[in-house]
C-alpha cells in the first residue's frame, strides 16, 4: 500500500497531548477504527496487545512502545494490514504543538486489490483521529487555566 503522513497543530501543552496519546487503552475513544484492545504483556514501555479493528471485527497482533513525550510506535504484525503507524509529538510554544502521524502499511490477501479505497479510509480515519485529540486536549487545558 504504502506511507500516509498527517499531522496537526494543537493549542495545548506538550504534556498535556502526551497523556492523551500514551494513554493507548483509550485508543477506540479516538481511533474509530479499533473497536477494542486487549494487552497481552506491558514491560516498561513497551506493550504486546491485540486489537480488533472495525474491518470485519479482524484481529491483530501490535507491539507498541512509548518514547516519552515524544513517541508512540506501532508495530502491526498480524492481521488484514501490517507495518507501522508512528504518532510524534513536536512542541511549537508553551502551549501548543504539531503531532504528527505516519503510516507505512500494507494490505494482505485480498485487501490488496482495494489498495487505494483501504487507504483514503485510513487517511480519513487519521485526520478525524487527529481532531478528536486536539478537541479532548484543548478542552483539558481549558479546563486547567480556568480563572
Amino acid at each position: 500500500m504504502g506511507t500516509l503522513n498527517k499531522e496537526k497543530a494543537i493549542k495545548s501543552p506538550l504534556e498535556i497531548i502526551w497523556n492523551i496519546i500514551s494513554d493507548v487503552d483509550n485508543d477506540p475513544k479516538y481511533w474509530y477504527g479499533i473497536k477494542q484492545t486487549k494487552n497481552i504483556s506491558v514491560r516498561g514501555n513497551t506493550i504486546e496487545r491485540e486489537t480488533i479493528i472495525a474491518f470485519r471485527d479482524s484481529k491483530c497482533e501490535e507491539v507498541i512502545t512509548l518514547k516519552p513525550l515524544d513517541t508512540v510506535s506501532t508495530q502491526i504484525l498480524k492481521g488484514p494490514i501490517t507495518g507501522t503507524k508512528a504518532i510524534r509529538l513536536t512542541k511549537i510554544s508553551e502551549n501548543k504543538c504539531l503531532l504528527k502521524v505516519k503510516w507505512d502499511i500494507r494490505a494482505r490477501g485480498f485487501l490488496k486489490l482495494f489498495d487505494f479505497v483501504l487507504m483514503k479510509h485510513i487517511s480519513k480515519g487519521t485526520q478525524d483521529a487527529l481532531e478528536r485529540i486536539a478537541t479532548e486536549a484543548e478542552q483539558r487545558y481549558h479546563e486547567t487555566n480556568k480563572f
